[in-house]
């Protein structure tokens, strides 16, 4: 059957969301609809294109070779009627990643952002690093993320654009009875000997674990065992109150109970923050994500690399960095 000559981008939304869940409870939680309203536009697209998009079983949701060949096609039609909508002044919510409502480089992109484009949507959400985020922005589930990009995967970064925001002073957190409580600042020396925290295991932060291991190498301190992967602030703390190992943070991180954050020194490890987004993507809310991102580096020097600062050079390479 040829296909109809006018096809509602909406059908085609719908078929996206549930071929890259393969749920439609979770697709329809992702499209704010209901998920009768869900189940109604695929069958209509399928209608429209004469041929079945899924398989359902009471088990499982999986794609027909026609739906699987339907896949990019819907990806370019939404993708260029996205362009046009920004283009127009019309565009959709742009769907922004900070990882975890505590950190406070991307929080303040953000909120910088809406003041310049006070009339695009720009909303946040928290997936818990950016490895995780990323494989979401190229899904098209996210627009944009914040971390360190040089850590991600190279068919990850090969998808994506980013631009440096920020080089944030690192810290380690410590029980408050912990031998370098006391100490305003930790030298790195200090810590040989010690196990620190740095999300091994965390299959959504290894750009950050492996940040660690380069930070670490040499200096005899070994980055802690995977812990139980903890999500929400409070079952970290509690984690992380039972195994009492340091934790590998940044200056900004958020207080937890019974401990204190020292930042680190000797040299000063700074942690390279990009903003991260789908390659080609065309928004205006991305546009205002980025003016945002150098106003605020070129006024509170986020780019300024201390003489003793360190950083692993593959994260500086082509990076536009001060010292």
């Amino acid at each position: 059957m040829p296909a109809p000559p006018h096809l509602d981008a909406r059908l085609l939304r719908a078929f996206l969301a549930v071929a890259e869940e393969l749920h439609f409870t979770r697709a329809a939680a992702r499209l704010y609809v209901a998920q009768q309203a869900l189940s109604r536009d695929v069958r209509r697209l399928e209608r429209e294109l004469g041929v079945e998009l899924f398989v359902r079983t009471t088990r499982q949701v999986t794609l027909t070779s026609d739906g699987e060949r339907l896949v990019p096609h819907a990806r370019r039609v939404l993708d260029a009627q996205d362009a046009l909508f920004a283009a127009f002044g019309q565009a959709r919510p742009l769907l922004v990643d900070l990882n975890s409502p505590g950190l406070g480089t991307g929080r303040r992109v953000l909120h910088r952002a809406r003041e310049l484009a006070p009339d695009t949507e720009l909303m946040a959400r928290y997936e818990s690093g950016l490895t995780g985020a990323a494989a979401e922005v190229l899904a098209g589930r996210l627009d944009a993320s914040f971390g360190r990009y040089a850590g991600l995967a190279p068919a990850l970064r090969k998808g994506l654009d980013h631009q440096l925001v920020r080089l944030e002073r690192m810290a380690v957190v410590l029980p408050e009875d912990h031998r370098l409580a006391a100490l305003a600042e930790v030298p790195l020396a200090e810590l040989a000997g010690e196990e620190v925290y740095a999300g091994a295991g965390n299959p959504r932060t290894p750009e950050w674990t492996d940040l660690a291991r380069r930070l670490f190498e040499g200096r005899g301190i070994a980055v802690a065992p995977p812990a139980p992967l903890a999500i929400g602030r409070e079952e970290f703390q509690r984690v992380m109150s039972r195994t009492r190992n340091p934790v590998l943070a940044v200056v900004g991180f958020p207080a937890m109970p019974h401990t204190v954050l020292r930042p680190l020194v000797d040299p000063v490890p700074l942690s390279p923050v990009s903003l991260v987004w789908r390659k080609g993507l065309a928004h205006p809310g991305i546009d205002a994500l980025r003016r945002a991102a150098a106003e605020l580096a070129a006024a509170e020097g986020w780019l300024q690399r201390p003489v003793e600062g360190w950083i692993p050079a593959i994260d500086m390479e082509g990076e536009n960095v001060h010292k």
